[in-house]
C-alpha cells in the first residue's frame, strides 16, 4: 500500500499529549485498521458477484412473477418490516428455490431511515433471493425458510449477521433477530434489532460495564448507553473509533491496545484482554476484553468488546499489594519467625461461643503447626451461632504458608462470618467465598468444608470445595461422610462460575463429626485412599473405649488423634475441628 490512507491524520479532539513516538504508534494502529477494511471490502464484493439464473428449464411460471395487488395491500398494511419471498418447488424431494419479491412499506421506510442511500438495490422484478443478497446465504435465514416451507409453521427468531455492500465500495453490517412467517403462498422474512436490548440489560446489571462494536467495514460504532460513563466522556460525545480510543490512552496502554487489535485481526486468537489507562482521565483504568466477529471463510469485520471501569479495583489491589509488602517487611524485621508464628497462631485459633452448649453441642479444636520452622499456614476454622438458632461450622485451608496464606485465610473467615448472617443456604455461601478467592488473584486458592447444623432437626448440611470429607464417629465406629451430589466441588478461587451442591446428614446424640485439613493425613509417596484409611484406623483406636462427655474429654480425644497422625515433625500444618451432638433437639 504505497499511498497513504485517506484521513490518516489522527483526530486530536480527545487525544492525549505525546511526541513523535506516540504518533508512530497511532499511525501503526490506523494502518492496521485500514488494511482490515480493505480485506473486508474485497471479500464481500467477491461474494456479491452476479449469481445463477432463476430455476427451471424455461421462464418462471406466471404466478411467481408478482404479488397480487390485494395481497400486496394487506402486507403493506402490516407495521412490521417484511421481505416478501415466494418459494418455487423443484424436483420431488429437493428443496425449493426462493424468489425475492420485494419488501412491504414498513421495510422500505426502515431502509430509508436506517440504511445508507443505495444500500437496497432497486426493484427489477423477481430474482433469486441469494442472488440479490448473496452474503445472507451463510446465515440461519436459509434454514428458517426451508423449515417454514416444509412445516407451514413460523420459524425463529434467531440472531443473524451479514454484510451488505453499498455504493462507493463500503460495507455495512446487518445484525438482527430474524424469523420467517408463512402467509398464503408466500414467506415473510422479518427482522428486528434485538441484540442491543439484551446486551444493554446486561450492561445495566453490572456496574460501570458497557459493550461496543466497531464495524471495520463502514467505520461505524454501535455501543451501549454506558460507554461514555466508562470512558469519562461528556454526554452527547460521539462514540470513539478504535483509532480515537488509541489517542485517548497512555503510550504503554497504546502498545497493549495495538497488540490486542493485531491479534484479533491477524491471528486465530478467540479474544484479547488488556488494561487501558486513560491519559486524559486522571487515574482511570478500563479493562478491554474483545473478540473478533467474522463470517465463514471471511476476514474479521467487527471487533466486539466489553469495557469495564476497573479503576477502583486496581487502586484497591495496589493498596493491598503495598500493605502486603509492608507486612512482609515487618515480618522480616521481627526477632524470630517463631514470634511472628505465635502471634498469628492466636488469630487462627479462636475460642468457641458459649451458646454452643445451649444448642446441644460440644466443640474442640487442635492446631499443629508445620514442625520444621513453625511457619503459620492457611488452616482456619469458624464456628458461630446464627440468629436463626442454626450453627455455622467451617474449616478450610488456604494455599501456601506465611502472610499470603494468612491474608487469604483471614479474608475467607471474615467473609464467611458476615455472609452467614444472610441466612442463605451453604451452597450459596460457598459460591460467594469462591468469588472472594477468585477476586484475590490467580494464586489465591483454598479448600474448605462449609456446614450448617439445624439443632431442632438434627440435620447437618455441608458443601465441599476440594477438601477432604468429614468423618462421622457413631458408637465408636468412624466413617467418611458421603460426598455431596455430583461429587466434591472445585477448590475456592479456581473457576469464578463454579457450582456447589450440599450433602445432608442426620445426626444423633453422641455423634462426633471431625473436620480436618489435609496436613493431618497427607504423606509423601502415598495416596488419598491410603491416607483416609490410616485416618479411620487412628480415629477408631482413639475412640474405641468411648469418649467421655465434656469439652475437655472431646479435646483430649482430638489431641490423641493429631499426635498419632502427625508426630513431632509434621511436614504441613494440621487442624482438626470436632463437635459432638449432646442433645439433637436443643435450640
Amino acid at each position: 500500500m504505497a499511498d497513504e490512507p485517506a484521513g490518516s491524520d489522527v483526530p486530536h479532539t480527545r487525544a492525549a499529549p505525546g511526541g513523535p513516538s506516540r504518533r508512530l504508534r497511532l499511525q501503526a494502529l490506523e494502518l492496521l485498521l485500514t488494511e482490515q477494511r480493505f480485506r473486508i471490502s474485497r471479500h464481500v464484493h467477491a461474494r456479491s458477484a452476479p449469481g445463477r439464473e432463476p430455476p427451471g428449464p424455461g421462464p418462471l411460471p406466471r404466478p411467481a412473477t408478482a404479488v397480487d395487488s390485494p395481497l400486496r395491500e394487506l402486507v403493506d398494511a402490516v407495521p412490521v418490516p417484511f421481505t416478501i419471498i415466494r418459494p418455487v418447488p423443484g424436483e420431488p424431494g429437493a428443496d425449493p428455490e426462493f424468489l425475492y419479491m420485494g419488501h412491504n412499506r414498513a421495510a422500505r421506510e426502515y431502509a430509508e431511515h436506517q440504511l445508507p442511500r443505495g444500500a437496497m438495490p432497486p426493484w427489477t422484478g423477481p430474482v433469486l433471493l441469494f442472488d440479490r443478497f448473496p452474503t445472507m446465504a451463510g446465515t440461519p435465514v436459509l434454514r428458517l425458510l426451508r423449515e417454514a416451507w416444509r412445516t407451514g409453521l413460523a420459524q425463529g427468531p434467531e440472531p443473524a449477521d451479514w454484510p451488505l455492500p453499498v455504493p462507493g465500495g463500503e460495507v455495512i453490517r446487518i445484525s438482527s433477530d430474524v424469523w420467517v412467517i408463512p402467509f398464503e403462498e408466500l414467506l415473510l422474512l422479518s427482522w428486528e434489532r434485538g441484540h442491543e436490548a439484551l446486551m444493554a440489560q446486561e450492561a445495566q446489571r453490572l456496574a460501570r460495564v458497557c459493550w461496543v462494536e466497531w464495524n471495520l467495514g463502514d467505520g461505524t460504532v454501535e455501543e451501549s448507553s454506558g460507554l461514555r460513563e466508562v470512558l469519562g466522556l461528556p454526554a452527547g460525545e460521539p462514540p470513539p473509533g478504535l483509532l480515537e480510543l488509541g489517542a485517548m490512552v497512555t503510550p504503554e496502554s497504546l502498545d497493549a491496545l495495538y497488540r490486542a487489535v493485531h491479534d484479533i485481526l491477524l491471528s486465530t486468537t478467540r479474544f484479547a484482554d488488556c488494561d487501558l489507562r486513560l491519559a486524559t482521565g486522571g487515574r482511570r483504568v478500563v479493562r478491554f476484553v474483545a473478540e473478533p466477529v467474522r463470517q465463514a471463510a471471511g476476514p474479521v469485520w467487527v471487533v466486539r468488546a466489553v469495557l469495564h471501569d476497573v479503576t477502583g479495583d486496581r487502586v484497591a489491589r495496589s493498596l493491598a499489594e503495598r500493605a502486603t509488602r509492608e507486612a512482609r517487611a515487618q515480618r522480616e524485621r521481627a526477632d524470630t519467625v517463631a514470634e511472628v508464628a505465635e502471634r498469628l497462631r492466636d488469630a487462627v485459633l479462636p475460642g468457641f461461643p458459649a451458646e454452643l452448649a445451649e444448642h446441644g453441642i460440644e466443640a474442640a479444636a487442635v492446631y499443629r503447626p508445620e514442625g520444621r520452622t513453625a511457619r503459620v499456614g492457611g488452616d482456619w476454622y469458624k464456628t458461630r451461632v446464627l440468629p436463626s438458632g442454626k450453627l455455622l461450622v467451617a474449616l478450610g485451608d488456604a494455599r501456601g504458608h506465611g502472610l499470603d496464606a494468612v491474608t487469604l485465610m483471614a479474608k475467607l473467615r471474615y467473609a464467611l462470618a458476615g455472609l452467614a448472617y444472610t441466612g442463605e443456604p451453604v451452597e450459596r455461601l460457598t459460591a460467594w467465598l469462591n468469588t472472594v478467592a477468585c477476586d484475590d488473584g490467580e494464586e489465591s486458592t483454598a479448600t474448605a468444608v462449609i456446614a450448617r447444623y439445624h439443632p431442632a432437626r438434627g440435620l447437618l448440611r455441608w458443601t465441599c470445595a476440594g477438601h477432604p470429607p468429614p468423618v462421622l464417629v457413631r458408637d465408636g465406629r468412624p466413617r467418611l461422610l458421603d460426598p455431596p451430589p455430583g461429587g466434591p466441588g472445585l477448590p475456592l478461587g479456581v473457576l469464578p462460575e463454579a457450582v456447589y451442591t450440599a450433602a445432608e446428614t442426620v445426626l444423633r446424640p453422641g455423634d462426633i463429626v471431625l473436620l480436618y485439613s489435609d496436613g493431618l493425613i497427607e504423606r509423601r509417596d502415598s495416596d488419598l485412599d491410603r491416607d483416609s484409611a490410616r485416618l479411620l484406623r487412628t480415629v477408631e483406636a482413639c475412640a474405641g473405649a468411648g469418649v467421655p462427655p465434656g469439652d475437655r474429654a472431646l479435646e483430649a480425644f482430638v489431641r490423641a488423634v493429631v499426635d498419632r497422625l502427625t508426630g513431632a515433625h509434621t511436614a504441613d500444618d494440621a487442624t482438626v475441628l470436632a463437635y459432638r451432638v449432646v442433645d439433637a433437639g436443643a435450640g
